[in-house]
């Protein structure tokens, strides 16, 4: 039986399941390191919104109007698993080589293709699905009917998420950006939350878009002329921005200048890259990064001077399009939910992973003929997901020294609960983790475990995979042991768990 056939069997059956007790043995205590982790729930942090997690996917997907559609019903599924009311954005590099079309209303059939070609008035034909764009040249051009807004709007409301709609600045001119602004606002309605004008700007000299002297306030300066185009003729019209990839030095210009214009502060953050250097590892990938911290700080500082909320609009593992042995390995579930966690609270309203077709990163690979799949980074966002929105609680880890990679994070949930997202990125260090300050009789968990952490097919949540389309329920019951009103959680080495407290 192949992977598929086993997943789409396990949804299937996934009501008939006995509660069994988990089938994978944990370490001994004596092989443990002992750590403490003491709760505040008197002392809460930053809150989670329920619209936090989000996808963002190239706008050439576009140009294929069935793959957006509400006949993607297995897309739909696995999407609205990870969040009832999450955030879906288009955009990435190929968006400033697509061009409004609405003289242009494509066939409702799919060519077989994986290819895109033609130039910006003739396309040749449309891919089944568009990967992460390398950035390495211009992409070709693709047009964007009529078509294909109305589809994105059926999808848009069978996963009942929301959309951030990206606008070719990059090649295009004002006129043709707000004539497609006042289609996809007069279609998308109040599920649009934000046009974004651009795709990391910062870089448009790489790829020729703009000179190597290119600068922040040019770009602000067209910016503007974008945004009054576009206001002109769809007044209500929301924006963001700036869209950088990385750049602190145009984040605080933008906020500065487009304070009373922009709704919230955009960004890019990718952990490692390019995906052709050796160094860029497993091990890379979950060690504390020196650049998270620094995008973190610049945007905590932006947003309390100009009071604009920030989200992480694209990222993922590994720049142009991932790295095949780490950005498709168990390793990314674990760094996924902890850099969900790391920007919650550095007081991120959001975060869009990046993905697409059979990128090594995309969270959901695949197409509709030949259906879908979560990769292992979908798997740490679940986790996400099963925690909820809420706020955020201090919490203290005493005597990790043994066990640096470890993680964790307390939050209240808007039902109430109290609950410990717990990752181990220590690939070779079991943890016996004891959580107290959460008054509770009983703990349940819920484990994200893999064979290894290179693992690429075999992760689960709850001991159970997600079906193709998003089907998912826990394969067993667990309790944590509790000691002293404190509950006791054998984590093992590269392993995640979700800890909820019941009183």
């Amino acid at each position: 039986m192949n992977r598929r056939d086993f997943i789409r069997l396990s949804a299937a059956s996934a009501a008939a399941l006995p509660i069994l007790k988990p089938s994978f043995s944990f370490a001994q205590n004596n092989s443990s390191v002992p750590v403490r982790l003491t709760l505040r729930p008197d002392r809460l942090g930053n809150k989670i919104g329920p619209d936090f997690t989000g996808l963002s996917y190239e706008s050439a997907q576009l140009g294929n109007p069935n793959f957006f559609s509400g006949n993607n019903t297995q897309l739909a599924g696995l999407m609205r698993r990870l969040g009832k009311s999450g955030v879906l954005r288009i955009g990435g590099n190929t968006s400033e080589y697509c061009y409004w079309a609405p003289s242009v209303e494509k066939k409702t059939t799919t060519p077989n293709t994986a290819s895109i070609g033609g130039d910006k008035t003739n396309p040749v034909a449309f891919a089944l699905a568009v990967g992460p764009d390398k950035g390495l040249k211009p992409s070709a051009a693709v047009n964007i009917a009529p078509l294909a807004v109305r589809n994105l709007r059926d999808f848009i409301d069978a996963t009942g998420w929301k959309l951030i709609y990206g606008l070719n600045m990059g090649t295009g001119t004002p006129e043709a950006a707000a004539a497609e602004a006042a289609y996809v606002m007069d279609t998308i309605g109040a599920k649009l939350i934000a046009f974004q004008l651009c795709n990391e700007p910062d870089l448009f000299y790489r790829n020729g878009i703009r000179k190597a002297d290119y600068n922040s306030d040019q770009f602000n300066d067209e910016w503007q002329s974008f945004y009054k185009a576009i206001r002109a003729k769809v007044p209500n019209a929301p924006f963001a921005g700036p869209d950088t990839a990385y750049n602190n030095d145009w984040l605080v210009p933008f906020a500065k200048r487009f304070k009373n214009e922009a709704i919230f502060l955009s960004q890019h953050y990718y952990a490692e890259g390019p995906p052709t250097d050796p160094s860029m590892t497993i091990e890379r990938l979950l060690r504390p990064s020196p650049q998270l911290q620094r995008e973190l700080e610049g945007m905590q500082k932006t947003v309390q001077e100009y009071g604009l909320p920030f989200r992480l609009a694209e990222t993922n593992s590994c720049y142009r399009g991932g790295k095949q042995g780490v950005s498709d390995t168990f390793a990314s579930a674990l760094w996924g939910a902890d850099l969900m966690y790391q920007l919650a609270s550095a007081g991120g309203m959001g975060i869009n992973f990046h993905g697409g077709g059979y990128g090594w990163y995309t969270p959901i690979a695949g197409t509709q003929p030949d259906g879908f799949l979560a990769r292992p980074i979908y798997y740490g966002m679940l986790l996400f997901a099963q925690a909820g929105p809420g706020q955020l609680v201090e919490s203290k880890l005493e005597g990790a020294e043994q066990a640096p990679l470890l993680t964790a994070y307390g939050l209240r949930s808007d039902s109430g609960a109290m609950r410990v997202a717990l990752l181990n990125k220590n690939s070779e260090k079991a943890v016996r983790l004891t959580v107290a300050g959460a008054p509770a009789q009983r703990a349940g968990v819920l484990r994200l475990n893999a064979p290894r952490i290179d693992d690429t097919t075999d992760t689960t949540f709850g001991g159970a995979v997600v079906g193709a389309d998003g089907a998912w329920s826990p394969a067993y019951s667990e309790q944590a042991s509790m000691e002293n009103g404190a509950a006791v959680v054998e984590l093992p080495a590269a392993s995640g768990a979700l800890v909820t407290f019941e009183r």
